[in-house]
């Protein structure tokens, strides 16, 4: 059996990718962007590296093409995200990321470009490609990030712990547009 990378916390899975920018190996995307002063684009992904028998390989299969470890339980080939715990991982062309939380729980909005709970599909205020941008609190991008995002009434989207930051500071207004949380 093949053991998952130990070093990656992102992601429980049985491959490493070989990071066409820089040619070094990480276990993940993520693992690359925290090491690396450049950001990986996953989509320009061409090789894997297989945990349990080092094969180097295309990366068109879920599978190594020697030994046949399966790379995760999850697979997306567009992504190149390999999961081995179940967390109800979709890939959304919409979006053209993978998110999590079941795909039966969600819809894509074509005006906002962004995945929302169905509760929120006639009851959210459209922000043409609201997360295309940057967190207005953090700056990191909200489109790539793994935190949880906060949809305040406005629907300027910011990051669920910067919210609650702006919160504990009684800061009670939205950063962009001045409307009330």
């Amino acid at each position: 059996m093949a053991s998952a990378s130990a070093r990656c916390e992102h992601y429980k899975r049985f491959c490493k990718i070989l990071a066409p920018c820089c040619s070094n190996v990480y276990s993940c995307h993520i693992c690359h962007d925290e090491k690396e002063n450049h950001p990986l684009d996953r989509y320009k992904i061409k090789q894997l590296i297989c945990n349990k028998c080092n094969n180097i390989q295309d990366a068109t299969s879920d599978r190594c093409n020697m030994c046949r470890v399966i790379f995760g339980q999850y697979a997306c080939l567009y992504c190149f995200i390999f999961d081995d715990n179940p967390k109800g991982q979709f890939h959304c062309f919409g979006c053209g990321l993978c998110r999590v939380g079941g795909e039966e729980n969600y819809f894509h909005c074509k005006k906002c470009e962004m995945c929302y709970a169905l509760r929120l599909m006639n009851n959210h205020k459209c922000v043409e490609k609201c997360v295309a941008g940057d967190c207005s609190v953090c700056t990191e991008s909200l489109n790539t990030s793994c935190r949880q995002l906060y949809l305040p009434p406005c629907g300027h989207i910011l990051h669920e712990n910067c919210y609650e930051q702006l919160r504990s500071n009684d800061f009670t207004q939205c950063i962009v547009c001045k409307a009330h949380f």
